[in-house]
């Protein structure tokens, strides 16, 4: 599935640096600051993200990635629903703890998966002139689930992650997103680190505060 896309990565650097603007690179930094925040558990993860979102809006636009792009503006919204129960979901409206998903969960994400790729995919495929729009579909999808597993503090939404950023870094790669390619590739190492983290966190339950000592 990748082969042709691979066959498309250019080979000068010159040409990665001219073909990147500086909203991407601004994106790609506040990007990478929301998940390792995350992944540390820090509140402030979601502030961070949501700049973030709104950035991406326009890179994902100008790129033709309109599943990617309306996915920044669910982003938002789930990231305004994540802040208010990361401190309030928990027991008695106390901070939420990490938990695993449910079974629910597992299988309402994979019917939904299934759905939004078959579903969106065909829509963008004869409606629009969307770049790959299964695929997009697909990851946007993964995004969704992921994310949401990720306002409900669920440990299992870093390994979404990684199957989502697998696919990601030679897309957006292809799409001469090369910052963002890039950085989806140190995500895979953020997301492992997040599954460490958050499964140490699990075991070995302590207070995360909500300050910026957290971070």
């Amino acid at each position: 599935m990748f082969a042709p896309l691979l066959l498309n990565i250019p080979t000068s650097f010159v040409q990665y640096w001219h073909a990147t603007t500086a909203l991407e690179l601004v994106a790609v930094a506040t990007g990478f600051a929301c998940v390792w925040l995350a992944a540390r558990e820090s509140i402030w993860n979601f502030p961070v993200a949501i700049i973030s979102c709104l950035l991406y809006v326009f890179v994902y636009y100008r790129a033709r990635l309109y599943s990617d792009c309306y996915l920044q503006v669910l982003f938002i919204a789930l990231s305004i629903y994540g802040w208010y129960e990361w401190l309030y979901g928990g027991r008695n409206a106390t901070e939420l703890g990490v938990t695993h998903a449910t079974r629910r969960e597992w299988l309402a994400g994979l019917a939904f998966a299934v759905a939004f790729t078959l579903g969106f995919g065909y829509y963008l495929h004869y409606n629009t002139d969307a770049s790959l729009p299964h695929l997009d579909s697909f990851t946007t999808a993964g995004s969704i689930v992921a994310q949401y597993l990720l306002t409900r503090k669920r440990l299992e939404n870093w390994l979404i992650w990684i199957l989502v950023d697998l696919i990601y870094v030679p897309v957006l790669w292809y799409k001469d997103l090369y910052p963002t390619s890039l950085l989806y590739a140190l995500y895979l190492g953020l997301a492992a680190y997040g599954y460490w983290q958050w499964r140490r966190e699990l075991v070995h339950p302590t207070a995360v505060p909500s300050t910026p000592a957290a971070v």
